[in-house]
Order: C-alpha cells, then sequence, then structure tokens
C-alpha cells in the first residue's frame, strides 16, 4: 500500500520496474482533428497554440534529440536511469499508422525506455491504431491517456471538445478489449460545475475498465480562448481550497487500484495567466495531502458497492 492516502505515480512505478522510472515529455510535431478543420477549428477552450506541449518538433528537435535532452536531464536530476516516453503535445493518434508507428519506434530504441505514453483524444484511435498500440504492448508498458475532462455532455460543448462521453465510453472500451491501459485526464473547476458534477465524473469513471487517473485544474494560459474569457470577467478560477476539497472529493471516489498519476498541472510559467496559487505545487500537493488527513479518508473511501 502507498505510504500517501492514494495511489500515486511513483509508489506504482517503483513496483512494478523496482526503481525510479521518470517520463519525457515529446513533441512529434502533430496536430489535432479539432484544429484542422476535421472536427473544428480553434481547438479546445483551454488549450493554448502549442497544444499544451514543450513546442520542440517547431524548434527543430526531432524525437530522437528530444529523448537524448530528456534522458540526460532527468538522470542528473532525478537519478533515474529507466524512462517513458510521453508523446504530449496536441494527438498523439492523428497520423496515419505508419507515420505513427515511425515516431514511437524511434522513442523506444533507447535502452532505457520502458514503455510508451500516448496522449491522445477519444475520436482519434481507428482500429489499426489500437492495433499498434497493442503489439507495441506485448514488449512494453504502453498507457493511452485519453482526453475526457468532464462526464457531462453540456460541459464538452462549452470546452469546444469536439466530441461525446458516449464517444468515450466506445474508445475506452475498443482499448480495453485489447489489453491496454487507459489514463482518462479530467479537469476540476469548469465553468458550471460544482461537486455534483465532478463526483458524477468520478463515478462515471470508476465504472469503466481504466488503470489511471490524471486530474488537472482549470488554469488560464496565454492565447488560450479561456484567456479570452478571463480577461473580460466572465470566467473566474478556483480558489486554492476550493480545488484542494474537490480533489480529495474526487480521489475518494476512485478505485483503490487506479494509480493517481497527477493531482494538478504544471503550466509553462512563461504563458501562465491564473491562478497564481497553483504555481506553487508542492504547497497544493501537501495541503491535498492534509485534507485527507483532516477527513480520515483515502482514495476509494466513499466508493459504494
Amino acid at each position: 500500500m502507498s505510504a500517501l492516502p492514494y495511489l500515486d505515480l511513483n509508489t506504482h512505478l517503483r513496483r512494478r520496474f523496482g526503481q525510479r522510472v521518470q517520463k519525457i515529455t515529446l513533441d512529434a510535431g502533430l496536430t489535432c482533428p479539432n484544429r484542422d478543420g476535421r472536427v473544428g477549428v480553434g481547438g479546445c477552450l483551454y488549450c493554448n497554440p502549442r497544444g499544451s506541449g514543450t513546442g520542440a518538433w517547431a524548434r527543430g528537435m526531432s524525437i530522437s534529440r528530444q529523448m537524448e535532452e530528456g534522458i540526460a536531464r532527468l538522470g542528473r536530476r532525478y537519478g533515474a536511469k529507466k524512462f517513458i516516453a510521453y508523446f504530449q503535445s496536441f494527438s498523439n493518434t492523428y497520423a496515419p499508422v505508419e507515420k505513427l508507428q515511425a515516431l514511437y519506434r524511434e522513442a523506444l530504441a533507447f535502452p532505457q525506455v520502458v514503455g510508451l505514453s500516448v496522449g491522445t483524444r477519444p475520436d482519434c484511435l481507428p482500429d489499426a491504431v489500437l492495433d499498434l498500440l497493442a503489439n507495441i504492448a506485448r514488449e512494453r508498458l504502453v498507457w493511452l491517456e485519453l482526453g475526457l475532462q468532464s462526464a457531462h455532455d453540456a460541459t464538452l460543448a462549452l470546452l469546444n471538445r469536439g466530441h461525446d462521453v458516449a464517444c468515450f465510453t466506445e474508445a475506452v472500451a475498443r482499448a480495453a478489449a485489447r489489453d491496454l491501459e487507459v489514463v482518462p485526464h479530467v479537469i476540476l473547476g469548469l465553468s458550471g460545475e460544482g461537486p455534483e458534477e465532478i463526483a458524477a465524473t468520478a463515478a462515471y469513471l470508476a465504472g469503466l475498465p481504466i488503470q489511471g487517473v490524471k486530474i488537472h485544474l482549470l488554469y488560464v494560459i496565454r492565447g488560450s480562448g479561456l484567456a479570452s474569457l478571463y480577461e473580460a470577467g466572465k470566467y473566474q478560477c478556483l480558489t486554492e481550497t476550493e480545488f484542494v476539497a474537490r480533489v480529495v472529493d474526487f480521489v475518494e471516489l476512485l478505485p483503490p487500484h487506479v494509480v493517481i498519476h497527477r493531482l494538478t498541472g504544471d503550466p509553462h510559467p512563461e504563458e501562465f495567466l491564473a491562478p497564481a496559487w497553483c504555481l506553487d505545487k508542492a504547497r497544493v500537493l501537501k495541503l491535498i495531502r492534509e485534507e485527507f488527513a483532516r477527513r480520515g479518508s483515502r482514495q476509494g473511501s466513499k466508493l459504494k458497492g
């Protein structure tokens, strides 16, 4: 059992590999159907022009170079010798399967890499891509990080997501049929969503065959549609106290076996607008642990059944 009141990613990876494992974020120069016109234009309300990534590909950095720099940097900082290649920017299954295979294999060619994590959308998962990932999963760890954000169609429409909850449900089922590990992303602090709506999203995920969850705060990034609303006074960020309470509410409703990959985000300071309190991640995590202790609860403690 984790020493924390939830199953954190570091504990899970140490159990699985016997040592510290770090993720290397990668930018493969891909795009998104919510930007190129297939589904929509402009992207999701909260997304910046770089797709929440690093912009490394636009600076001329190949996958191999990004891997080399990530291995060196994270090895120095954490003493890590094993790594997971994380395709983060935009939708990393949104390309011909031959191109995706080449990108994934380029990252997996490094002997220090124990696995692959692929960030994408539920509407970008043709059978050929799922089959490719399933083949890789026979050799290495594979996580399919799927953006959900909310289990409420009205909220998804406000976010300009371009898909509904049913699309996500189907995508998880198709991935699970291939024994792929699925890690949904959710956002707390969405307009119109209070504790009841957040609890409903947690309950929805608890009923799916998922292996992990990544929780984000809705923070405001320059160049996003949300930034325009914030600057016009039409969006108000959660307070630190509100966010901490909602994270704990959410995790209390998740099954104990689900790995908590993240409890809050890591905005790039140079493009960040608000709320200022979320830049102190260590403090936020400390407050979350303290709130669990105050309640005397832990992950799954309010799960029914």
